[in-house]
């Protein structure tokens, strides 16, 4: 379920069947019947009342992680192709032995394998337009189904406690996220002295070469959201804001990047999760205008990977690659 983030979350998630929990337990998102055993979740489609403690899960797109992770009890998944360079190696297996029952797509929902799998909860995690997408009355005839749509790319901590949420997971979610926030900690007092004072910009993986433009990637972005928790700061705003990611990045064109970055004193972009450099960030590094910048003129021009981080653990692989690269401005 690829995400092309340059039309904006939403036209980027109609692409994806991403499943999530859709609503918290803590955060007065659900009521609890102990009588009946259920809960009632606020999500996009209503107040569903599903069980209060899930025995069968199926689960699809970005709650694949997140469920796998968790120990979720998992009986269902989709096909998650784009995530599996970031899971370890105890939880690809995991993802391997699990019944397939969705594709990469929305459209690809097999309806009678999500039957056969025998759910007691569906949870649908796409933005409430693309709810369209899905027959979600066949679902509702196998199962309860909650939906809850993505907002901005940094929401994916939001989402994923839902996620976790919803299949009655969130002990060993807990786990991860502890570990992540104690190392995201020690990270930010590693680079209190340094990230907090300057500015950074960042390059997209998600510009269009063959249209001449690029992506600029603001705070809470995909690409930047996890250095903010280091303290980092990518200055600037849209010129014109739009719904999901298209608050938070947009696409000029090439001739932009001295008028976009010239401000920058740090650079920073997504590359893929093998280290490689995608077309479109190729096209930008090429670019007399792009060697022109005074952060890279500097030679502080810094590589990201694990930039679509979606799941806590993912998250902590985030972090190190960025300590990685950027480890060398504590020695300027």
């Amino acid at each position: 379920m690829s995400i092309r983030r340059s039309a904006g979350l939403v036209g980027a998630v109609s692409l994806a069947l991403v499943l999530a929990g859709c609503g918290s337990s803590s955060g007065g998102g659900s009521d609890v019947s102990e009588k009946a055993k259920t809960r009632v979740f606020t999500a996009d489609n209503g107040k569903i009342t599903i069980p209060a403690d899930p025995k069968r899960v199926v689960a699809t797109g970005y709650a694949v992680p997140v469920m796998i992770e968790a120990d979720a009890p998992l009986v269902g998944i989709s096909s998650w192709q784009r995530g599996e360079p970031m899971m370890t190696k105890e939880d690809l297996a995991t993802y391997k032995k699990l019944t397939k029952v969705a594709g990469e797509q929305a459209a690809e929902t097999n309806y009678e394998a999500v039957a056969e799998a025998e759910p007691d909860l569906i949870v649908i995690g796409v933005p409430a337009p693309v709810l369209g997408d899905i027959d979600i009355k066949r679902l509702e005839s196998i199962a309860p189904v909650v939906a809850i749509g993505p907002t901005l790319p940094s929401a994916w901590r939001e989402l994923s406690h839902k996620q976790a949420d919803a299949a009655g997971a969130l002990k060993q979610f807990d786990v991860a996220k502890n570990t992540y926030v104690t190392k995201a900690a020690e990270l930010a007092k590693k680079y209190k002295d340094v990230l907090p004072r300057l500015k950074l910009g960042h390059v997209g993986a998600y510009g269009d070469a063959a249209k001449g433009t690029f992506q600029r990637e603001f705070n809470g972005s995909w690409g930047t959201n996890i250095a903010e928790d280091l303290g980092a700061t990518y200055y600037g705003k849209v010129k014109k804001s739009g719904p999901g990611s298209q608050s938070v990045s947009e696409y000029p064109s090439i001739e932009e990047l001295p008028a976009a970055f010239g401000e920058a004193d740090v650079m920073t972009y997504s590359v893929n999760a093998d280290g490689s450099v995608p077309k479109s960030v190729q096209y930008v590094l090429d670019s007399k205008l792009w060697k022109n910048l005074p952060a890279v003129k500097a030679g502080k021009a810094y590589p990201f990977r694990y930039t679509e981080a979606a799941t806590y653990g993912e998250a902590v692989m985030t972090l190190d690659a960025i300590d990685k690269s950027l480890a060398p401005l504590l020695n300027r």
